[in-house]
């Protein structure tokens, strides 16, 4: 698959680990072979002053923002919803939910001026079927796949397409703390009980969601807008199966 980014900005938020770094080790493979470079700058995602400093920041140094792979997020803490904690909730929202709203809110007006841009949302499976035990999570997810869907019919005449990819469990920090969070004594057991019941019998490793994210921000993508790319092993095509694990 030829995908080429020649002479185009990509930016990329929660590039620090798990499936940011992926993706960003993705795109800067391909934007040294065509030689170009790269950029860091820190922000907490939830100020939108800090979101808009980052951006601010892409377009000092590059000039455009050609793709925007708007993927910040936390998991929180593992607890019925009876039982969850309003600040652990609440700040799942900040990050999860408002966080992709303030990228959204200071990208898109680049790419409105420019009348061109890729944009991919980090979803999760979590924002199509229930995971009990993370509703903060769950409920965050299914916001971002409606900001998707929002975004993505606001701007489409405008040349920028807006999708998002929505991750099974993933070899990542964060489904190893959900792990210890159900048995702390033995979290192995947890995800080998999880990848079982996983069809393709293990987890999506963060090398596969960075291939995705590349693809819907490619010109091969370019009639694709408003989606939701599940990227799961077959978790959701095969119903409950892994909440059933996690739960037993």
């Amino acid at each position: 698959m030829d995908l080429d980014f020649a002479g185009k900005v990509a930016l990329i938020t929660g590039a620090g680990n798990g499936i940011g770094r992926a993706t960003t080790l993705a795109f800067a493979s391909i934007v040294r072979q065509q030689g170009g470079q790269a950029h860091f700058v820190t922000a907490d995602v939830t100020k939108s002053a800090e979101v808009r400093a980052y951006v601010k920041a892409a377009l000092d140094a590059y000039g455009a923002i050609d793709c925007f792979f708007n993927n910040a997020g936390i998991e929180g803490k593992w607890a019925h919803t009876a039982e969850h904690d309003e600040d652990a909730f609440d700040q799942v929202i900040a990050v999860n939910v408002k966080g992709v709203f303030l990228g959204l809110r200071h990208v898109l007006p680049v790419m409105l001026e420019q009348k061109r841009g890729a944009i991919v949302n980090t979803a999760s499976v979590a924002g199509l079927v229930a995971t009990p035990g993370m509703p903060a999570y769950v409920a965050s997810k299914h916001a971002v796949i409606g900001l998707t869907k929002t975004a993505a019919g606001e701007v489409a005449r405008q040349g920028i397409r807006v999708n998002a990819v929505c991750p099974g469990p993933v070899d990542t920090r964060m489904i190893h703390s959900l792990e210890a969070q159900l048995n702390p004594a033995d979290p192995a057991s947890v995800g080998r009980r999880y990848q079982s019941a996983i069809p393709i019998g293990r987890y999506v490793t963060p090398d596969e969601i960075a291939n995705t994210v590349l693809f819907l921000c490619s010109d091969l993508a370019s009639a694709i807008t408003g989606a939701q790319y599940v990227v799961d092993g077959a978790r959701t095509a095969t119903g409950g199966a892994v909440t059933q694990a996690i739960q037993s």
